[in-house]
Order: C-alpha cells, then structure tokens, then sequence
C-alpha cells in the first residue's frame, strides 16, 4: 500500500505526547470541583480544543509539507465528524444510568484517556496489518462498508449499556453498590471497598467506545497508514470530546439525520481503502477531504433545516442525568447513530 511516509524523530513523539498530557492535566484542574458544565464554558472549551487541532495541522504544514497536513485534515474532519456519534453514546450512557450532571464531566474525562490507548493500539496494529498483508484492506474495507450500512439502517435500535459483556463482567467481578456516592468511583460500605454506580457508567462508555474505536480507526487509516499523522488526528479529534458533548446535548435531536452523512464517510473510506490495492490506486487527498466536508455540511444543514422550528432540549432530561440515585431499572433507550451490539464484543 503506497503511502505517505516520512521519518519522526523521538522528540517530535514526545513533544506531542507531552502536549497532550498538559492539555489533559489543564483540563483536569479547571473542572475538579465536579461542577455542572454549561453551554458558555463548554462552547469556549470546544474552541480551545478545535483552535489546537487546527493549528497542529500548521505545524505539519510547516514541517513537512502541504501533503502531510492536509492528510492530517482530513484524518481530523472524519474522526471529528465520527466523534459527534460518540456524543450520543454518551448521552444515552448517563441517561440510562441517570448520572447527575456535576458528575459528567469526570466519567468523561477518564472515558477520553481510555479512549486515547485504545485508539493508540488499533492504531498501530491496523497500520502494521495493511503495510505487510495487502489483502487486509479488502477485509478492512468491507467492514467500513458493511458499518456504514449498518448505520444508515439500525439508527433507532434500542441500547441497553447494562447488557454490554464488558460491563456484566465488571458487575459479577467487583463488588458494586447500585448508587452514587458523590463523585466517587469507588468507596467502603461496612469496611468493605465496592465500586459505585459512576464506575459502571465509566465502564459502559469505555465498552462502547471500544466497539466504535474500530471502525473510527478503520476510517482513518483508509486515508493514511502514517502512525504520526493517525494518532495525533485522532487524539486532537478525541480530546474535545467532552466539550462536544456539553455543547451538543441539548441538541440531538435536531441532528435527525446525521446517520446517513456518517454512514457515507465510512462506505467512502471503506471503498477508498480497496481501491488503494488496486490499479486505480490511492484517492487525491484533495478529493477525499472534498467528499468529508460536502458529506458533513450536507448531513448536518440538512438536519438542521429539517428539523427547524424544535426545541433541541429533549423531554425529562433525556440527555444528562439529574438523579442521585437509580435504584430502579432505567428504560431502554435509543438514538445513537452507530451500529450497536449491545452484548459487546464476542
């Protein structure tokens, strides 16, 4: 698979990793109090995260070229695009567990560092994959194609986090008591340490993103097999992820059709990734970040045109939970634009 290459050097990894860690570390200290995130500070956060995303692909272009950086781009618009899904995985997630809103931000902050290892991983095993079995990007390729499918057909299937695999073994394995105690994920009821109701839900966004991880990964390295440029776009794409969601909760459902445009970018990528092994060869970048921004703008305007005139607040806090306690069995619920396997992996 002919692709971009050229060679990082040792700092240019740790410079971004140590980027990375103080952008998480900012972010850490100015929400420790566990207070409710609005739409200002969300909306300001949102713009800090995208403005570094933005200006990293400068740096590329700096360093090593107008190629690099807009591969780099089109790596970020479609895991950007991708992550808008996650946002709703999250709002189903702490809907379902009812987990109150001070406390969002912090399942979400440690749900984003399990994110970056896992997409790190994939990342590195896919790009190892297609660069020494050729036939891998058939195989990767029809799974982006078959997701994509997948997305435009199962939008309003339920979701029930309790029945993912990954989290039924946590509840058979740790102790757990069915409540919040604070912003604990852990705590000692009669001198014996449980885990808490917030630890679950942790865990449900940390299986659900691991699924979703896949087919994000998958995407990306359909436009590059470069490790550098797939993980700092993924992680730029990923670490406003929290923002995103405080931006866009209230305003799900006026993105009605989104599904479709997603689904399109991952049958595009899937196509993209066999045609690399062919005659016709890899795509112009120049197209396929054209085929990106035409899929978004078109998915999301019409979204918002169609839906025009709703209120995007959803009925009894549908989007974020605002309950101390869920002793009762929550419903299920739905909306998620992905394909769901609600028991998890296999």
């Amino acid at each position: 698979m002919n692709d971009l290459s050229f060679t990082v050097p040792l700092w240019a990894w740790a410079a971004v990793t140590l980027v990375i860690a103080v952008m998480l570390a900012v972010d850490l200290i100015a929400h420790r109090d566990n207070h409710v995130i609005g739409f200002k500070e969300a909306a300001i956060w949102s713009g800090v995260w995208i403005a570094i995303g933005l200006g990293f692909g400068l740096v590329l272009l700096a360093w090593q070229g107008g190629e690099a950086s807009s591969t780099y781009y089109a790596g970020y618009l479609i895991e950007k695009a991708l992550s808008i899904d996650n946002v709703f995985v999250f709002a189903l997630v702490f809907s379902f567990f009812a987990v109150p809103d001070a406390y969002q931000h912090k399942v979400l902050f440690w749900g984003v560092i399990g994110a970056l290892v896992f997409r790190l991983v994939f990342i590195f095993v896919g790009a190892e994959l297609l660069q020494l079995f050729f036939w891998t990007a058939y195989l990767f390729g029809a799974f982006l194609i078959w997701t994509g499918y997948k997305m435009a057909v199962s939008k309003d299937e339920e979701i029930h986090p309790d029945r993912n695999i990954v989290v039924r073994l946590v509840k058979k394995v740790v102790p757990t008591d069915a409540q919040y105690h604070g912003g604990r994920f852990f705590t000692k009821i009669s001198g014996r340490r449980v885990a808490t109701l917030l630890f679950v839900a942790l865990v449900a966004i940390e299986a659900t993103d691991l699924i979703f991880a896949v087919d994000s990964v998958a995407a990306i390295l359909a436009i590059t097999t470069n490790t550098f440029i797939v993980w700092t776009a993924n992680a730029f794409a990923v670490l406003g992820l929290r923002s995103l969601y405080f931006c866009l909760a209230g305003l799900l459902r006026r993105f009605a059709y989104l599904h479709y445009g997603l689904a399109v970018l991952l049958a595009f990528a899937g196509v993209k990734l066999i045609l690399s092994e062919t005659p016709v060869g890899k795509l112009p970048i120049p197209l396929t970040l054209g085929v990106i921004v035409a899929t978004i703008t078109v998915s999301i305007g019409w979204s918002l045109i169609a839906t025009r005139g709703q209120n995007g607040d959803t009925d009894n806090d549908t989007t974020t939970g605002t309950h101390e306690h869920a002793d009762a069995e929550p419903a299920p619920v739905t909306g998620s634009t992905r394909p769901h396997h609600p028991e998890g992996p296999s």
